[in-house]
């Protein structure tokens, strides 16, 4: 599967929105509102398309890729760059976020070179742990948002 980056726009941000992920994993849905696609558009946020032109994913970068609960208990200090992302819950599971995410850890390698990799990930999301773990991302801190555990990670 060849990947691109494209700026995200207002179809995008509505589709990506409107994913609906199976349980344990529809902790990540959304909701198509216009304070949502706002975000997507005001913020570092792109999207991830396959060469067939079908939406594989997108992230995000800095500010928007912290879960807010993080900053208070000292999970996001400097020198590193912050990264969110999502993947189609339609190629969820079928083997392709190795590609998915190595493709977007080298367009982030190439845009920040030298600049370490940090991302904040749900501690029940065993799947993806296992992926940035796989990748070379190792766990710094946990923290809690209410019930849910967060797993602070990083890549030199």
């Amino acid at each position: 599967m060849k990947l691109i980056i494209y700026e995200m726009n207002e179809w995008l941000a509505a589709e990506i929105l409107g994913w609906v992920y199976e349980a344990p994993y529809d902790f990540y849905n959304n909701s198509v509102t216009p304070e949502g696609i706002r975000e997507l558009l005001d913020q570092p946020y792109y999207a991830v398309l396959s060469d067939g032109r079908e939406l594989a994913g997108f992230f995000c970068i800095g500010e928007s890729a912290q879960v807010p609960a993080g900053a208070s208990v000292g999970a996001y200090t400097e020198g590193s760059i912050d990264i969110g992302i999502g993947m189609n819950p339609n190629l969820t599971g079928k083997g392709m976020g190795f590609t998915f995410f190595s493709f977007i850890l080298t367009h982030l390698q190439d845009t920040f070179p030298g600049v370490p990799t940090r991302l904040t990930v749900a501690s029940f999301n065993r799947r993806a742990i296992r992926l940035y773990t796989k990748i070379g991302f190792h766990e710094t801190m946990r923290f809690q948002r209410g019930a849910i555990e967060f797993v602070v990670m990083t890549r030199e």
